[in-house]
């Protein structure tokens, strides 16, 4: 699934430049996450780095309304970093 941060979120500027697909920007009030550039870190990282460095409990979270499967996740990794399979 893609991630989604809440309305939780401080602005703290901390998990944009963590991500490796730069999925996080900076929405009206709070920053948010491009579910089509979210890969929870597959391919870069073994767990997501947003969640890693927020430094609020919980205010990054799997985004229900956008399930992937790990497989699912991988395929968009490799389509956002243009690999071609051998």
């Amino acid at each position: 699934m893609a991630l989604l941060i809440t309305e939780s979120c401080i602005n703290c500027d901390m998990c944009e430049p963590e991500c490796p697909n730069l999925a996080i920007s900076m929405g009206d009030l709070i920053y948010q996450i491009d579910a089509e550039r979210c890969t929870e870190c597959i391919g870069f990282y073994d767990s997501p780095t947003c969640q890693k460095v927020c430094p609020i409990e919980k205010t990054i979270i799997t985004d229900a309304r956008h399930p992937e499967s790990q497989a699912e996740l991988w395929e968009k990794f490799v389509i956002l970093q243009g690999i071609t399979p051998a």
